[in-house]
C-alpha cells in the first residue's frame, strides 16, 4: 500500500479513535470485515470462511491470509485503503450520531423550534438543529397545514428504534407541548412558584389546562392569561389562533374543581358519587349547552381534565319558570 495511503490510514483511525471515543480495535475489526467483504466480492467463488485479513493498524497495510498463507492479490491495496477510509467515515457519523442521541435524551419533554425537511409519507421529518426528528401522523395536528421550510415549536416525545436505528420523536398535539409553551411565557411558571395539575387537549380546536399556585399571594390563573391576555395569546398564536385555551384553577374541593373545568358555564349544581366516580351536573337552562359544549367537547374535556366520569342534565323547574315568567309578560301587556 503507498506511503500516502498508509499515512492516511494512520490519521483517520487515530483521529477517531481519540477525538470520537471509538475504541481502535472495534474500527480494526470492523475494517478487516469489510476488507474481506471487498476481496470476496471480486472472488465470488472462493470459501470465504477459510480467509481472513490481517491489518497493521500502524501502516494500515493490510493482507489476505487463506491456509496462513499471504494471498493478497497484486493492487488490492488501493481496494483495502478506500474500504478502511469508508469504514472509519462510517464509524465517525456514527459515534457523532451517538452523542447527538445522548445530548437529547436529557431534553425529552422540552419544546424544540424545529423547520420542515421534507415529507415521508406520513411522516413529517423536521430539521431540529444538529440532527433530524419525525413527526408521525398521530403527532400532527389534524388541522394544520405543513409544508418544506415551516418552522414549528415541537416537543421531543421520545427516542425509539426504527428502520435506520434511533429516531427523535417529535409531537405538535401531545399536551406537554401546551405546558411547555406555556413555560416559555410565564415566569411563575418555569420557577416552579406555579405548577400545572392536569391538561386536556384536543389538539387544533381546545385545550384546558388546571393550575395550582405553590406560594401564597400568587394566582395561578392570572399568571397563565397575563395582562391583557398577552401569555395566553402568544400560547395560542403558536397554533395560529386556531386553538382554544380554558386555563382552570385547580382545587382539591371535587365539586368546585369540576365547576371550574366545566367553564364557562356558569351557576352548576353537582352532586357526586364517589364509589363510581361519577358526577352529576344539574345546569340552569341558559347555560345547559354552554356546560355540554358543542359535540360535547366542553363536557368532554372536563371529565378528561377531572379524571370524573359527567352526566349534565338541566335544572329541575327551570320549565315551569320560564312558563310563569311569560304567563306573567303576557299579563301585563
Amino acid at each position: 500500500m503507498p506511503a500516502v495511503q498508509r499515512s492516511e490510514f494512520y490519521l483517520a483511525l487515530n483521529q477517531v479513535a481519540t477525538e470520537r471515543g471509538v475504541d481502535v480495535n472495534v474500527i480494526l475489526e470492523t475494517v478487516e470485515n469489510a476488507i474481506l467483504a471487498a476481496f470476496r466480492k471480486d472472488h465470488p467463488d472462493v470459501t470465504i470462511e477459510e480467509y481472513s485479513v490481517t491489518l497493521d493498524r500502524n501502516t494500515g497495510e493490510a493482507h489476505v491470509m487463506h491456509n496462513d498463507k499471504d494471498v493478497t492479490p497484486p493492487g488490492f491495496g488501493r481496494i483495502a485503503a478506500q474500504t478502511a477510509k469508508q469504514v472509519i467515515l462510517q464509524k465517525v457519523r456514527e459515534k457523532e450520531k451517538e452523542a447527538i442521541i445522548s445530548d437529547f435524551q436529557t431534553r425529552i419533554g422540552s419544546v424544540l423550534n424545529g423547520m420542515v425537511l421534507r415529507f415521508a409519507g406520513p411522516n413529517i421529518i423536521v430539521d431540529i438543529g444538529k440532527t433530524e426528528a419525525v413527526m408521525p401522523p398521530q403527532e400532527q395536528i389534524n388541522s394544520e397545514k405543513y409544508h418544506v421550510n415551516q418552522r414549528l415549536s415541537i416537543v421531543l416525545l421520545e427516542i425509539r428504534e426504527g428502520t435506520r436505528g434511533q429516531e427523535l420523536i417529535v409531537s405538535r398535539s401531545h399536551p406537554s407541548l401546551l405546558e411547555g409553551l406555556f413555560k416559555r411565557e410565564v415566569p411563575e411558571l418555569a420557577q416552579g412558584s406555579v405548577v400545572v395539575k392536569a391538561i386536556a387537549r384536543e389538539a387544533g380546536s381546545r385545550s384546558k389546562i388546571a393550575v395550582s399556585a405553590t406560594q401564597s399571594g400568587i394566582d395561578p390563573v392570572g399568571s397563565l392569561v397575563g395582562q391583557k391576555g398577552v401569555r395566553v395569546q402568544a400560547v395560542i398564536q403558536e397554533f395560529n389562533g386556531m386553538e382554544k385555551i380554558d386555563i382552570i384553577q385547580w382545587t382539591e374541593d371535587t365539586k368546585a374543581f369540576i365547576a371550574n373545568a366545566l367553564s364557562p358555564a356558569k351557576e352548576l349544581t353537582i352532586t357526586v358519587d364517589e364509589a363510581n366516580k361519577t358526577a352529576f351536573v344539574s345546569a340552569p337552562v341558559d347555560q345547559l349547552s354552554i356546560a355540554i359544549g358543542k359535540e360535547g367537547q366542553n363536557a368532554r374535556l372536563a371529565s378528561k381534565l377531572t379524571g370524573w366520569r359527567i352526566e349534565i342534565k338541566e335544572k329541575e323547574g327551570q320549565e315551569e319558570a320560564s312558563e310563569v315568567e311569560e304567563a306573567q309578560t303576557d299579563v301585563a301587556a
